[in-house]
C-alpha cells in the first residue's frame, strides 16, 4: 500500500493555498536540511568545520534525495525525525564527498535542528500570509470608501437596531485584518531566532569541537550563533530557548487573533448572505459553492472555509501555549506536542488569510437590498431617533409611553409607523408630516458612520491604499 500522502482532505481551507506548500512534510523535511547546511556553513566560517565539507552537506541537502515516508516511520524509534534525518543526509554527503561526512550534525542536537526549521517555516508561511492579509485589508478599505454612506440596518443580538452602513462595518473588518497584519508582522520584525543549545542548553559539544581543533573559545558561543542566525536568515537570541518556548507562543498567539479576526469577517458575509437578507453575495467561480442535493444553493463557500479555520486555530494555538510549562532543559512529550499543532496553525491561518483576500476582492453589495431590509420594519428601526426628539417636546416618559404604543400597533396591524404616528394627535401637533417623513427616514440617521470610516482610512493610511 502506498503511502497516504496529507492532501488537505479534511482541511480545505488550506489545500492548494501558500501555506500549504510552505508547510507540507517535504517544506519541513527542506528546512531541516536547510538548517544542517546552514550549520555547517556556520562552523566553517568560525573555524571548526572545513569549508569544502560545508560545502558538500550544503549540495547534499535536498528533500527529494530522501524517503520522507521511511524518514517519518523512523522516527518512532527516536521520537522524532532529525536522528533518521542525520543518517540519511550523512550518506548523500558520503556520495559526494566522504571527508566531508564527518562533519554532518557535528556538535549539534535534534533539537537545534528542528527548533530552526520550525523557524524557517514559520517565517516562509507568515510572510506570504502577511501579503495576504494586505491585500484584504486594501479590498476591505475600497469597500468602505465606497460605500461610505449606503445604509443598512444594524443588528444587535440577531435583530434589527439602528441603521448604520455597510461602510462602517467594512471598515471595521478591515481594523481588524490590519490588527491582524501589525501582530504577524511584529513577530517577524522581533525575529523569528535559530535553536543552538546543544544537548542541555550549554553548546558545550560546540565547545569542546572547537577546542580540539584549536580554535579561540573566546566568544566562540555567541559568534557562532551570531554566524548560524546568518546563514539561515533568523535572528540571533541572547540564550538557548530549547525549554523557554517564547518564540513559539508568540506565533501561536498572532496567528491565532488573525485566525478569530478573518473570522469575524466570515461570520458576517455567512449572515448577510442568507437568502432572507440577500445584501452581499460571494465572488462567484464555476463550480464553486454547489450543492450535492440541491441544484438551486450557492453555498458561501470562502466564508464557510475562514469560519472553519477561525474555530479551531485559537484552540490549537492553546495547546501550544500550554507547552510553555516545560520540565528540565528539555522536556519529554511537551516539546512534541508543538510540532503539530503549530504546523496547523500556520496551515489554517494562511489558508484562512488566502482565502480572505478572495473574498474581500470579489464580495457584491446589494445596496437595494439593504435599503430593502431597512424598511421592513416600517420605520421602528428609527424609534431610538423619534425618542430622542420626542422628549423634549412631550416630556421623557410621555414620550417613551406614545412611541411603545405606537410600535406595538404597527406590529400587530402591520402598518408603518408613520402612518400609525399620524393618529396621536400629541405628535402631529408637535411635529409636521415633513418632519416626521425625515425623522423615518433610516438613511438619515446613521450618526458618525461616515466621519468613522473617514477617519479609519484616514488614521491607517488608507487614503492611499
Amino acid at each position: 500500500m502506498t503511502a497516504d500522502p496529507d492532501s488537505g482532505l479534511l482541511s480545505p481551507v488550506r489545500a492548494g493555498t501558500p501555506a500549504e506548500s510552505t508547510t507540507g512534510d517535504l517544506a519541513w523535511l527542506q528546512a531541516m536540511l536547510d538548517a544542517e547546511a546552514a550549520l555547517a556553513r556556520a562552523q566553517a566560517r568560525v573555524g571548526t568545520v572545513p569549508h569544502t565539507a560545508a560545502e558538500a552537506i550544503t549540495e547534499a541537502a535536498k528533500a527529494a534525495e530522501i524517503d520522507v515516508v521511511a524518514l517519518a516511520r523512523d522516527a518512532r524509534a527516536t521520537a522524532n525525525p532529525v536522528v533518521g534525518l542525520v543518517k540519511a543526509l550523512t550518506t548523500a554527503v558520503t556520495a559526494i564527498a566522504p571527508d566531508a561526512a564527518d562533519y554532518v550534525h557535528r556538535g549539534s542536537t535534534s533539537q537545534d535542528i528542528f527548533d530552526t526549521a520550525m523557524m524557517l517555516v514559520a517565517e516562509r508561511t507568515l510572510r506570504p500570509l502577511a501579503t495576504d492579509l494586505d491585500a484584504t485589508a486594501e479590498a476591505l478599505g475600497e469597500l468602505a470608501r465606497t460605500h461610505r454612506d449606503t445604509p443598512m440596518a444594524g443588528r444587535t443580538l440577531t435583530a434589527h437596531a439602528v441603521p448604520t452602513t455597510f461602510g462602517l462595518k467594512a471598515a471595521g473588518w478591515r481594523q481588524l485584518v490590519l490588527d491582524a497584519a501589525r501582530r504577524v508582522r511584529q513577530v517577524l520584525e522581533d525575529g523569528l531566532p535559530v535553536s543552538l543549545g546543544g544537548a542541555a542548553g550549554t553548546l558545550a559539544a560546540y565547545l569542546e569541537y572547537a577546542r580540539t581543533d584549536g580554535v579561540d573559545l573566546d566568544d566562540y558561543a555567541e559568534r557562532l550563533t551570531t554566524a548560524f542566525a546568518e546563514e539561515t536568515g533568523l535572528a540571533a537570541r541572547v540564550l538557548p530557548w530549547h525549554g523557554l518556548r517564547t518564540p513559539v507562543a508568540d506565533i501561536a498567539g498572532a496567528l491565532a487573533f488573525t485566525a478569530a479576526a478573518l473570522g469575524k469577517l466570515a461570520v458576517d458575509v455567512e449572515t448577510l448572505t442568507r437568502t432572507e437578507i440577500g445584501e452581499v453575495t460571494e465572488p462567484a467561480a464555476t463550480g464553486r459553492g454547489g450543492s450535492s442535493a440541491m441544484p438551486h444553493k450557492r453555498n458561501p463557500v470562502l466564508a464557510t472555509l475562514i469560519r472553519s479555520a477561525a474555530l479551531q486555530v485559537p484552540v490549537l494555538a492553546a495547546g501550544v501555549t500550554q507547552s510553555m510549562p516545560a520540565e528540565d532543559e528539555r522536556s519529554a512529550g511537551v516539546w512534541h506536542a508543538e510540532w503539530q499543532l503549530l504546523r496547523e496553525c500556520l496551515r489554517l491561518t494562511g489558508g484562512a488569510a488566502h482565502t480572505a483576500a478572495e473574498l474581500a476582492k470579489g464580495l457584491t453589495v446589494h445596496a437595494d437590498r439593504m435599503r430593502e431590509n431597512l424598511d421592513a420594519t416600517h420605520g421602528l428601526i428609527v424609534s431610538e431617533r423619534l425618542s430622542t426628539t420626542l422628549a423634549p417636546l412631550l416630556g421623557k416618559a410621555r414620550a417613551k409611553d406614545v412611541l411603545g404604543e405606537a410600535s406595538r400597533r404597527a406590529v400587530l396591524e402591520n402598518r408603518s409607523l408613520g402612518d400609525v404616528l399620524a393618529e396621536f394627535p400629541e405628535i402631529t401637533s408637535a411635529l409636521d408630516s415633513a418632519t416626521i417623513a425625515g425623522l423615518l427616514d433610516p438613511a438619515r440617521y446613521t450618526g458618525a458612520a461616515g466621519s468613522l470610516v473617514d477617519r479609519a482610512l484616514r488614521e491607517d493610511g488608507g487614503e492611499n491604499a
